[in-house]
Parts: C-alpha cells; sequence; structure tokens
C-alpha cells in the first residue's frame, strides 16, 4: 500500500509573505494597484476629510477604492463581505496591506463620494486614450435596467397612494377596536393582544409613511410633449418602474455608450425612467463635453464618428436633434427589420417572438382605408367602386396632434352599391334619410411631422446603415454580458439617482480596467 505525506486543511499557520508579490503583473489586482498608485490623482477624495488638527486619522481612500474595486470585479457588493475578505483573503490583504476596514466605512465610501468616482471614471478612460485603447470610430449606445434598493410595492400616482392611505386608516381602526375589544373580555389571550397590538404598529407606520410623503412630495411627471403623472415611489422617488424581460422592476435604467475598438466604455449614466428615448441627447452631450474636457477632441463628432443605438431611442425629436447637429448617426425605428428583405421569411419560419393574441371585438372587418385612392393635392378620395366621395371636414383630430381629412360616401351611392356590406359596420344605415354612408379619414401632415424619422429610415434601410448596425450588438452587448455575468451585477444596492450612477460608473470603470490590463501596457509596468 502506498505512503503519502499527511495534509490537514483544518491547521492554522504563520506565513511570511510580501504584499507587493501576491499583486503579480498581468493580473486585474495588478491594474488595479498600478492605477491607483502611479496613474490615478485621488485628491478627488480630500474635500470628505477635515482631520488634520489632532483627529483621529482616516482610511486612505488608495485602500478603500482599491478593495472595492476588485471585490466589484468578483461580483461582491456586500460591505460586510468586503470587511471579511480584508480579514481572511489574501489578495484583500496585500490590495488593504493588511488594513481591515469596518463595513460601515466601506458603505459610506462608495455611498458618498459619486463625483470623486466620476472623475476618476474620466481619468481611466483618459489612460485608455493614452494607451491607444480608443479607435473614435463608432461608438454603440445602449442600456440596461436593473432594480434598485427600493420596493415596486412603495409605487403609485398620488390618487392610488392617497387611496392606500384611506384603506390603511381603515384598517387600523378596525385593529384597535379588536384591541380594545380583547382588553375588555374576561378570558384575554395576552399572545392575541400582543400581535394586534404588533399590527397596529406596523400600519401606522406604513401610513405615516405616505402621509408625510403625500404631504412633502409633488406628483412626478413624465416626460412624453404632453406630461403627464407617473407613478411615484416612496422609498427611492428618482427611480422607476419599469418593465425587463425578467418582470416588472422598481429601479434604474444603466446606460452605456461603448468604443467599438476595444469596447471601452466612454459614458455611463443611471435614469430612473424605463423608457430609453429621451436619454439620447443627454448620453451624446455628455460624450461631447468628456472629450473636450480631456482634450480628446475639441467636437468628436465633427470627426464624422458614426453613433449607431437600438431602436428604443428611436423617435422623431431624437432624429430631429441628430441631423440639425449634423451627427452621424444609424438609430433604426422599431420597423426596420420587416422592412429588409433578409428578415421576409423569419417569422414564417420561427415565428414571433410574442405571439399576440387576437382580441375578438364587436367590430367586423370591413374594407380598410388604405384600399381607398385618396389624393392629399386635390383633397379629393375615390371609394373601391370607384364612386367620388366628398370632404365633410377639414381639421385637427380629437388629440389635436394632426391635421385630417374627413370623407363621407354618399347615401345614394352606398344605397346600391354591392360592396356595401363588406365596406360598411352597419350596411342598413345607408338606406334611410337619417343615415350616413361609408366614412373615413386620412392625416395629411404625417409625412411633414416625421420627415425626420422618414430620414433616418433611408439612412438605416441603406447597405452602409445595415452594415453599421450590425456592429451595434458585438460592440455593447458584451460589455453587459461581462457586467451581469461576469462581475454579477443584478441590481443596484443603492437609493437616489446621484447614488445609483456612482456605482454604475464604479462597474463600468471595472470593465474599463480590464481592457487595461489585457490590451494596455500595464502589463509590462516594472514592480516597485
Amino acid at each position: 500500500m502506498p505512503k503519502f505525506i499527511p495534509y490537514n486543511h483544518d491547521q492554522n499557520a504563520m506565513v511570511v509573505i510580501n504584499f507587493r508579490d501576491q499583486l503579480q503583473p498581468g493580473t486585474f489586482e495588478h491594474a488595479i494597484h498600478y492605477l491607483i498608485h502611479e496613474k490615478l490623482d485621488l485628491s478627488v477624495f480630500d474635500y470628505a476629510y477635515n482631520n488634520k488638527d489632532g483627529a483621529r486619522p482616516a482610511y486612505n481612500p488608495a485602500i478603500l477604492l482599491s478593495v472595492v474595486l476588485f471585490a466589484y470585479s468578483k461580483g461582491i457588493t456586500s460591505s460586510r463581505e468586503i470587511e471579511w475578505c480584508c480579514t481572511n483573503n489574501i489578495i484583500f490583504k496585500a490590495l488593504s496591506c493588511d488594513t481591515v476596514p469596518h463595513f460601515t466605512t466601506i458603505a459610506s465610501f462608495i455611498s458618498s463620494h459619486p463625483q470623486a468616482i466620476e472623475a476618476l471614471f474620466e481619468q481611466i478612460l483618459l489612460v485608455c486614450h493614452e494607451q491607444g485603447l480608443l479607435g473614435n470610430e463608432l461608438f454603440a449606445i445602449d442600456g440596461c435596467k436593473m432594480s434598485s434598493n427600493a420596493s415596486k410595492e412603495w409605487s403609485g400616482t398620488f390618487k392610488e397612494l392617497q387611496q392606500k392611505r384611506a384603506k390603511l386608516k381603515k384598517l387600523i381602526r378596525h385593529h384597535m377596536r379588536e384591541h380594545r375589544r380583547i382588553d375588555k373580555s374576561e378570558s384575554a389571550d395576552a399572545e392575541k393582544q400582543k400581535r394586534t397590538a404588533q399590527t397596529i404598529e406596523t400600519l401606522s407606520k406604513a401610513h405615516d409613511k405616505i402621509d408625510k410623503f403625500l404631504k412633502t412630495a409633488a406628483p412626478r411627471m413624465g416626460q412624453a410633449k404632453r406630461p403627464t403623472e407617473v407613478k411615484s415611489n416612496i422609498t427611492d422617488n428618482e427611480s422607476a418602474k419599469m418593465t425587463t424581460s425578467k418582470g416588472t422592476v422598481q429601479g434604474y435604467n444603466g446606460i452605456a455608450a461603448v468604443d467599438k475598438k476595444h469596447q471601452i466604455i466612454i459614458d455611463a449614466q443611471a435614469f430612473g425612467a424605463g423608457q430609453e428615448h429621451h436619454t439620447l441627447q443627454p448620453v451624446i452631450e455628455s460624450i461631447k463635453a468628456r472629450y473636450t474636457k480631456l482634450k480628446i477632441a475639441r467636437n468628436i463628432y465633427r470627426k464624422n464618428v458614426l453613433v449607431t443605438a437600438d431602436t428604443g431611442f428611436a423617435n422623431e425629436a431624437n432624429m430631429e436633434y441628430l441631423h440639425h447637429n449634423k451627427i452621424n448617426a444609424y438609430v433604426p425605428d422599431n420597423k426596420f427589420r420587416s422592412r429588409d428583405p433578409k428578415f421576409a421569411e423569419q417569422k414564417a419560419k420561427y415565428g414571433k417572438r410574442q405571439p399576440i393574441k387576437k382580441i375578438e371585438t364587436r367590430y367586423k372587418e370591413v374594407i380598410p382605408a388604405s384600399e381607398f385612392h385618396f389624393d392629399a393635392q386635390t383633397k379629393t378620395c375615390i371609394c373601391p367602386a370607384g364612386e367620388t366621395m366628398w370632404l365633410k371636414r377639414e381639421g385637427k383630430d380629437r388629440n389635436n396632434n394632426h391635421h385630417k381629412l374627413y370623407f363621407e360616401g354618399r347615401l345614394s351611392k352606398c344605397r346600391i352599391c354591392p360592396l356595401k356590406s363588406q365596406c360598411m359596420q352597419n350596411p342598413d344605415s345607408a338606406n334611410h334619410r337619417t343615415g350616413h354612408g361609408r366614412q373615413v379619414s386620412f392625416i395629411i401632415d404625417k409625412e411633414k411631422k416625421n420627415k425626420y424619422t422618414e430620414w433616418m429610415k433611408a439612412r438605416v434601410d441603406s447597405d452602409f446603415g445595415k452594415m453599421v448596425y450590425s456592429h451595434r450588438m458585438s460592440t455593447v452587448e458584451p460589455v453587459f454580458a461581462n457586467i451581469g455575468t461576469n462581475k454579477e451585477l443584478k441590481r443596484f444596492s443603492l437609493r437616489g439617482k446621484t447614488k445609483v450612477q456612482g456605482q454604475w460608473q464604479l462597474f463600468c470603470m471595472i470593465h474599463n480596467i480590464e481592457k487595461l490590463a489585457n490590451y494596455g501596457a500595464l502589463t509590462k509596468a516594472n514592480r516597485k
């Protein structure tokens, strides 16, 4: 029988190590260490410290930033777990120089310095530029919706929250009556009495929370042309209820703009809204301002850089903005693929992604308005039977959005028309004098209203436009996959747009540092 040296994992050992030796060149931890101690200006954190005159020394931001970045790169976002790692993990010990910051110190550092984090994000982006990792040829923009530290159960319009407050008040009164009844009972159950008192306390706290919010906050309005009230949230009113592929979440939309050459994130912002179209202009302006600030380019868009984004960013206002600012952008609408012959057989072969059930209505199918010959120049309309209809009315539609022409078939013609049963919902209405013939309406200013959308359609439908848009997915989707899967960012752990944006930029910063470690000159840096 062979003999082996005995071993035991359940034992302690005193090991003499050098912390710098644990940070081997070519590793992510070495990249963090090199950047923080050789490249980054951490004086952006100095404003937060006022402990010169005999006060207790604070943990150096270099130490805190090192352990936080390394922890986030491993999918560790819990401050308590980061503290534990600083005690037990050798790499964390090397990065922290064997110091163990308290978890409250770590949590405060992450949430209290969003402006400093943005400054560091820009410094790392400048290092990427100096290392030649920015191509500045194509930027792809997309978003990732994630929940935050806010409960969707506390969401609602002001009317819904008022109804919830009234319901809670009614429940409190009911339980108080029950509590008094138990008190008066000769066979009073102490345990039941205690549970009732706890219930009253819980309901009262919820009622007071809603009441305080309704008295101090204002209704939250949407960002449409005609703003309407959207759901507020008591725990984090800057977050939004949004629909994702995994259901409805209460959180933020992390938007990232990515350079194609090495998939470097050049802009990262968080928005508390489910719709993406209103985020395009702020992101484009932010890129321009950042490149000017870092002296990469005075106006990056004058260099004819290509910009592409998903269909969620397309609307008439954005297309007009892109056109007027001469931005070389390719942003398709949601009908982009249906116009492409390459996708003509896709639905027949694979079916729709989400088959829509046909809703039964009391209305029958009739000959559509598209079968009528309408001439906008002469303001005339000819029905499928070849009869000229009379112009009944001209003016704005019900919503006052479009200028429309309303036509109606003449009774004498509709009454004897052989297509009457196929053309009219109620064919008998044409048989008496008080009835009416077939009615249709046409928008005459639609082309004018959507001229910039039509301009973009022509661009993305071209061979070059299709080629540009084909690079969007391969540029930006791997970035979200890396952050979401490899870094395990499934939700934001903070509240408030500013703090959430800081956390989002931390993860995007980690992604860029990885690119520097893999493609930059950091692997060749000499150890000191």
